[in-house]
């Protein structure tokens, strides 16, 4: 009973530290100013993502765990601050550009998000955890955290007006530069 306790306190760990990029990054994203339906399928999405992309970390742990799990860091930094640097140019523009969190960007967002669940997800494989229990912590967490971080950024870019979006800009290339260093 106690090893069981003991497993779920430790991926309900994990899960919350997995979740708290999504949290950074929505952040940074909320800036734009998204209604709340807008918010709610972002959540959704990425929760998503955060179980699918750790779910094939775990079925191809064995094969791919040192290659690509620095690899996979990488390319998230990189395209975090793709990301970031289009929020920056687009702050400078009349119109607001929400193409970040709607279609095409919005599934390079979520995978971005959800890419530091895959390396986790290659070493639980040779862990032998509970793949289920994992999951759906994972998916729990990241969809709450990125609900908070968007609605936290949504009272306050309300108070930061134009600049909300040039500072969320920064915050994601600061995000991607750390994961990259």
């Amino acid at each position: 009973m106690s090893y069981i306790l003991g497993e779920w306190f430790t991926l309900s760990l994990m899960a919350i530290a997995l979740g708290m990029d999504a949290f950074s990054v929505s952040l940074g994203m909320g800036m734009i100013g998204l209604r709340l339906r807008r918010i709610a399928m972002i959540g959704l999405l990425i929760g998503l993502f955060h179980v699918i992309m750790p779910f094939i970390g775990m079925l191809l742990g064995n094969i791919l765990s040192k290659q690509f799990g620095s690899f996979a860091v990488l390319m998230g930094g990189i395209l975090l601050i793709v990301l970031g640097i289009q929020m920056f140019i687009n702050s400078f523009s009349k119109e607001e550009d929400t193409s970040l969190v709607r279609g095409f960007g919005l599934l390079i967002f979520a995978f971005t998000v959800s890419l530091d669940s895959f390396s986790v997800g290659l070493s639980l494989g040779m862990s032998g955890v509970h793949t289920i229990v994992a999951l759906f912590l994972f998916g729990l967490a990241s969809t709450i955290l990125t609900w908070l971080g968007f609605l936290l950024a949504k009272k306050v870019s309300g108070i930061l007006g134009s600049y909300s979006e040039l500072i969320g800009g920064s915050i994601l290339c600061a995000f991607g530069l750390q994961l990259i260093l």
